[in-house]
């Protein structure tokens, strides 16, 4: 057998051995959680405001400040960027 295909083989066990959660070497990944009410209040601004500015459905924002859901790709993003600098993303949106 090749080592390309030892390789496949032995990612292919440890994949299957995590997913019955048993051990393995397989590392997880997981991104750091937002506090979005913080990121929110930090603004200033209502649930409403906020929701208006940076183009976020109000019932979404509630799900992400409840912690029913959290905020990915581009949204996480955005909340990251309003977080460490709101008046950037304020003023790319107001031109």
């Amino acid at each position: 057998m090749s080592k390309a295909f030892t390789e496949i083989s032995e990612g292919l066990k440890d994949a299957a051995a995590h997913a019955k959660g048993e051990k393995s070497e397989v590392l997880e990944h997981a991104p750091e959680a937002l506090n979005v009410r913080a990121i929110r209040e930090k603004t200033g601004m209502s649930q409403q405001r906020f929701c208006a500015t940076f183009g976020i459905s109000l019932g979404t924002l509630r799900h992400w400040e409840q912690g029913l859901r959290s905020p990915r790709g581009a949204a996480r993003v955005l909340l990251k960027v309003v977080e460490n600098n709101p008046q950037a993303v304020i003023k790319a949106v107001s031109e």
